[in-house]
């Protein structure tokens, strides 16, 4: 069973991309293994609609941030924004911040073209 389909804006592409090989397939690998299991150990929720994607790869944390767009029953999505290394548990405030932007311009975007006000209402 497939619970989500994730998709890649720009910069997490681009991220994926420089990545070593080896270490972008396993993040693709464990991507693709959330999308089939919903397992809170490799997407999880953070605050203000904001997940992560998160990998283990030696000392290093690789995370992929990413958030939900549920306005289409049938095409259930997460929207991957960015991806970042990191040494600690925390997520830096900048890279939060940075995805909350992304997914507020998102929705706008989305909805200036479906003719919608807010995107609140997008969520039940």
């Amino acid at each position: 069973m497939v619970y989500f389909k994730t998709i890649f804006l720009d910069a997490a592409l681009t991220f994926i991309k420089e990545l070593n090989p080896k270490i972008s397939q396993k993040l693709l690998d464990k991507i693709q293994e959330a999308e089939g299991s919903n397992n809170p150990k490799i997407f999880k929720k953070l605050r203000d609609h904001i997940w992560e994607f998160r990998l283990r790869y030696g000392f290093t944390q690789i995370r992929l941030l990413a958030f939900w767009d549920k306005s289409d029953n049938e095409n259930i999505l997460v929207v991957a924004t960015h991806g970042f290394m990191k040494k600690t548990d925390k997520v830096p405030g900048n890279e939060f911040i940075r995805a909350k932007n992304i997914r507020e311009k998102y929705f706008e975007s989305k909805n200036k073209m479906h003719g919608k006000n807010s995107h609140e209402s997008l969520y039940p």
